[in-house]
């Protein structure tokens, strides 16, 4: 096996005196000192960028961006404070790519150690990107038949669309989201409402987590990463779908479906 990007990512920026990785909001940040310099992020909420965000001097952001858009973007979040997007797929030098390391680094590390620093490593450029599936995990054979049977079950019922919420495939009643499918920690994830009731007792089952930003608006997660039962899904949706659904909807409901 060659060397891929993920690879590159780490020799360059673990190379820097008194750097530690450390996973948050599921993506590697490299510290030093307990600041953050880059973050490594992977088609984050399927932005279709695989990146850096790099700590960067005042005004070089809008230096890079208008210069070399090919190469360079506003990233989410920190982007308003100044923060550089890196393209790694792009086609833009390795070598360029570990100067900008060292410069982000440079911005918070103490002077002790950038008073150090050696030259910039020079690291032999990858030769392999990522795994699809690690860029979009949704790719995967399993996962594409499990949306496929998650997608016939919304669909079914009355003025049902698709769309996506933070880069996943959601499904809407109207204008309003009833259903969406996710990773979390690499795993798949059904979400739909059941209400705070139901959480209560659905979270016996160790299947079944409340999520951290919509439970408590009575959302529910399940874990379909191993199996996917069609019924106990149907039955999921179904109910959060006439949670949302307008009157003239539920009217047009089969009667299968109707209470």
């Amino acid at each position: 096996m060659g060397k891929n990007i993920t690879d590159a990512v780490n020799e360059i920026c673990m190379w820097f005196p008194e750097t530690e990785q450390v996973i948050a909001h599921g993506s590697p940040d490299f510290r030093v000192a307990g600041k953050t310099f880059a973050t490594y992020v992977i088609n984050h909420h399927g932005d279709g960028h695989l990146a850096l965000w790099l700590r960067s001097p005042p005004g070089a952001q809008s230096l890079y961006v208008d210069a070399e858009p090919e190469y360079f973007y506003v990233p989410p979040y920190v982007g308003p404070k100044g923060w550089l997007g890196v393209d790694l797929d792009k086609g833009l030098s390795w070598l360029r790519i570990a100067d900008l390391v060292r410069e982000a680094y440079a911005e918070v590390a103490p002077k002790s150690l950038t008073a150090k620093l050696p030259p910039t490593i020079e690291i032999e450029p990858p030769t392999e990107t990522i795994d699809p599936v690690e860029f979009d995990p949704f790719s995967a054979a399993y996962a594409q038949t499990r949306l496929a049977t998650i997608e016939a079950i919304c669909l079914g019922l009355p003025e049902t669309s698709r769309d996506s919420q933070f880069g996943n495939p959601c499904f809407r009643a109207g204008k309003k989201n009833f259903c969406t499918l996710y990773f979390h920690q690499k795993r798949m994830q059904l979400s739909v409402w059941v209400g705070s009731e139901a959480q209560a007792t659905l979270t016996f089952d160790t299947r079944y987590r409340v999520p951290a930003y919509t439970g408590h608006n009575g959302w529910i997660n399940l874990d379909i990463e191993d199996e996917l039962l069609e019924a106990e899904a149907q039955a999921l949706i179904l109910d959060s779908y006439k949670h949302f659904a307008l009157k003239r909807m539920l009217k047009a409901l089969p009667d299968e479906h109707a209470d």
